[in-house]
């Protein structure tokens, strides 16, 4: 794990936790799974990196995260070809 400080804790001057899950390998709807679970054990305000190289990821994360009230913060292709995708909890679910 490691810190986050600012913009993406809304300009806090505290630190977010930060969690990094790899589902690069993984098909629909592993990734998506595997973010699901492992977002129940963060607490709100902090944010899940995910490194995923599944084509459908680029459509099921955003829908997830509009489903389930998180934040998909960002999404950036890595120069392995995977995509970085950063989600910020923000539900106690």
């Amino acid at each position: 794990k490691s810190f986050l400080y600012g913009q993406l804790a809304n300009s806090s001057l505290f630190p977010v936790n930060e969690d990094k899950l790899d589902t690069r390998g993984l098909l629909c709807p592993l990734p998506v799974l595997k973010a699901r679970k492992r977002l129940t054990k963060l607490k709100t305000g902090d944010l899940l990196l995910v490194s995923a190289n599944d084509p459908a990821a680029w459509i099921d994360f955003p829908s997830y995260c509009q489903e389930s009230g998180n934040q998909l913060h960002s999404a950036k292709e890595q120069e392995d070809g995977s995509v970085l995708y950063v989600i910020k909890k923000c539900v106690t679910k």
